[in-house]
């Protein structure tokens, strides 16, 4: 079973994380759709203070991480960005949309692609779209159902945008040289 959006921002929490749970998670998603190698340590290393968890938010990393690179290899479409649960206020919601895209543009940031913001076609304006998304806010001159539906669908825009930056930056993956070191 993957741990989930709260499961993930208490072990954060505990481990007194850099980041909150789904900026985390978007990290960790941008870095597998762009970096030749990456390992559970280097997500580590730039989710936690130095880098050190103990066994029980290792697990928890570990089994989200393997379940966020299982769910974009599968041909399924099954990934999800880790984000509350519906419940939640529709702000607080918003709020880690934008989380987990800064959190995806810094990790896909971290691979050598030179300026991912300059990828061309569709993979350059998805790009361009998630960096917008990371200002989203909830606009109170609209209705709870109408920015409940506006969020769904950038939720959904979100989720096959990645998948398609996935598929399409393979060649850079194989290409790449391996990240050896972490950013923070």
């Amino acid at each position: 079973m993957a741990t989930g959006y709260a499961e993930l921002q208490r072990v954060l929490g505990d481990a007194q994380g850099l980041t909150e749970a789904a900026e985390a998670h978007g990290t960790l998603t941008g870095a597998l759709c762009a970096a030749n190698v990456y390992q559970l340590e280097d997500w580590l290393g730039e989710i936690l203070p130095d880098g050190r968890a103990d066994p029980l938010t290792r697990e928890s990393c570990r089994v989200c991480f393997e379940a966020t690179a299982r769910a974009l290899r599968e041909a399924d479409m099954a990934f999800q960005a880790l984000l509350p649960d519906d419940e939640q206020p529709l702000d607080a919601r918003t709020t880690a949309l934008g989380q987990w895209c800064q959190g995806f543009l810094y990790g896909l940031g971290t691979s050598s692609i030179a300026d991912v913001t300059r990828l061309p076609g569709d993979v350059g304006e998805v790009v361009r779209d998630l960096a917008e998304i990371t200002r989203i806010g909830v606009d109170t001159r609209e209705s709870v159902e109408s920015n409940e539906s506006a969020y769904a669908e950038l939720v959904e825009f979100v989720r096959v945008g990645v998948q398609l930056l996935f598929e399409e930056l393979a060649p850079y993956r194989m290409t790449a040289p391996p990240i050896t070191e972490s950013l923070h």
